[in-house]
């Protein structure tokens, strides 16, 4: 636990009087009893015998340990705290949008190994760094795609940014101005403010105008990180080959600095730029809460962590020492206590007396705090908790089991998430559609139905340009020129095996075709005649 001593200060000062009779009381009980303030009254010759001394050799008295309770428990009671808490709106409903340049020049390796590589590197710490919080991602070039909406599931997040790459998108350019508005109609989905963070080495000046315009209306903050150096770097493709131009000379990426600064003066954004340490991720974080701050109107929302509760172990420990005479007696009782709390921390192993004193689900969300969500799941009574230790524990037939029996939001919610995690994703729709029929107000469900629906759409794409298998025809030759043409019946894999393979050993080429296809309607719908 790291304090942070400059943000050191209590919440309730005035309780810190409680340390002046926890000082001054065992000072003057002492001065009390000593044997020197009674010389002026009585003779020295009869004193001697006339003063009792103890005969044990102990010097902590009961008055002692009051004093100690009274300054433990005032420093307890006025709050001690050095961190910020945040609302759970904070981190689990703002939602924060990711944009990832992929024009070629992102592959310039002046920040090594190049611009994207180390672009997707700092996002997925990004990601990592914000569990529970709401993520999507978009790619793009000259057209902008939805990679993932928002979700807090950051494993499926990071594999599609790591699939991301510039030969994904076939038209050149930097198209930001298409990125707010899907970024926009993301946040509309959310019902909530929101950051776009542009991740890119230039910008297009065209577009200023217009960007400035894009953003007005909206709660929609925009982040500009800047990737490259002044210098620039050498290209090469995605097979590692130097680009060259038509006098074989090395291709460079240039990196516009001007124009990203007029693209953050146009939209009124922060600029900031990749850094070897996490000064960038903080800037990120740093502005995203403020931002969400001003949208909602509550300067209040920020409180610090009261961390006075800490002292009530050894004030409990004290209590017992007061409590008992002898101090082989007093002594055991600490030690009883100190045993008691450490016997839980091998539940697997917990005999009859861990049973005695925590119930099964006492010991099922020790476990599940302590992320042993198996463990948790055998120990745990309570049907919702146990699905939930099991969904936790990647069990997702158990987890379906037990949620199934539930008539809940939360429960729905978590089956529709067992069942998109099983790639179920009609089952999982009707799951989510049922949360929010008895929750309206789910932003959650609200989220993920349409992250599976979106899925699901691309899975029926998927089936629509599909090529069909066809049987393979195989000749044996045989001497003396006796070859017998045989058809081999090979085994069709459905299409829902063709599609979660692409999806899961694949997911640059499900982004590939799934670009390809957005790209293709695009152009149609641009070229179409009313």
């Amino acid at each position: 636990m790291d304090i942070d001593l400059n943000a050191f200060h209590f919440l309730r000062p005035f309780w810190l009087l409680l340390l002046v009779p926890g000082i001054v009381v065992p000072i003057l009980w002492n001065r009390s009893r000593d044997p020197a303030r009674l010389s002026s009254n009585i003779a020295p010759q009869l004193l001697k015998h006339l003063v009792v001394t103890p005969t044990d050799a102990h010097h902590l008295r009961p008055i002692h340990l009051l004093g100690a309770l009274l300054i433990l428990g005032g420093l307890a009671a006025a709050g001690p705290t050095w961190e910020q808490d945040r609302p759970d709106f904070l981190e689990n409903r703002a939602p924060l949008i990711l944009a990832l340049d992929l024009s070629p020049s992102m592959d310039a390796n002046d920040v090594p190994p190049s611009r994207l590589e180390a672009a997707k590197h700092k996002l997925h710490d990004l990601i990592q760094r914000r569990p529970g919080a709401r993520t999507g991602l978009i790619a793009y070039a000259g057209t902008a795609h939805l990679v993932l909406p928002a979700t807090e599931d950051p494993q499926l997040l990071d594999s599609f940014l790591q699939a991301l790459s510039t030969d994904l998108l076939a038209s050149p350019g930097k198209n930001v101005l298409a990125v707010i508005e899907e970024a926009k109609r993301l946040l509309a989905a959310e019902q909530s403010a929101g950051t776009l963070v542009l991740v890119t080495d230039g910008a297009d000046v065209s577009q200023l105008e217009a960007i400035g315009k894009a953003l007005e209306p909206s709660e929609l903050q925009l982040l500009v990180l800047a990737v490259g150096s002044q210098d620039g770097g050498i290209l090469r493709d995605a097979k590692g080959q130097l680009r060259v131009d038509t006098n074989g000379r090395p291709l460079l990426g240039s990196f516009d600095a001007k124009g990203l600064k007029q693209l953050a003066d146009a939209a009124d954004a922060p600029l900031g730029s990749l850094t070897l340490n996490d000064d960038d991720l903080d800037w990120i974080e740093l502005h995203a809460a403020q931002h969400l701050q001003a949208a909602s109107g509550d300067d209040q929302q920020m409180h610090w962590k009261d961390a006075g509760y800490w002292l009530c172990w050894p004030l409990l420990v004290l209590a017992l020492l007061c409590v008992r005479r002898g101090w082989s007696v007093n002594w055991l009782a600490g030690l009883l206590l100190a045993c008691g709390l450490a016997l839980p921390s091998a539940p697997a192993h917990a005999g009859a007396l861990t049973d005695a004193f925590f119930t099964p689900d006492q010991q099922g969300r020790w476990a599940f705090e302590h992320g042993h969500y198996a463990q948790a799941a055998t120990h745990f009574h309570d049907p919702y908790w146990k699905a939930l230790a099991a969904y936790n524990a990647a069990d997702y037939d158990a987890a379906l089991a037990d949620f199934a029996r539930l008539d809940s939001a939360p429960a729905y919610f978590y089956l529709g998430n067992s069942y998109a995690k099983l790639f179920k994703f009609p089952a999982a729709i009707a799951a989510y559609q049922q949360a929010l029929k008895l929750q309206p107000q789910f932003p959650e469900a609200t989220a993920n139905l349409a992250l599976v629906t979106a899925l699901q759409k691309d899975y029926e794409e998927q089936q629509e340009v599909a090529p069909d298998i066809k049987s393979d025809k195989v000749e044996f030759d045989k001497p003396s020129g006796k070859g017998k043409s045989v058809k081999m019946e090979g085994v069709k894999p459905t299409s829902d095996e063709l599609w979660l393979r692409n999806l899961n050993t694949s997911p640059a080429q499900f982004l590939k075709q799934k670009f390809r296809l957005q790209a293709a309607q695009q152009q149609n719908n641009s070229g179409a005649t009313p």
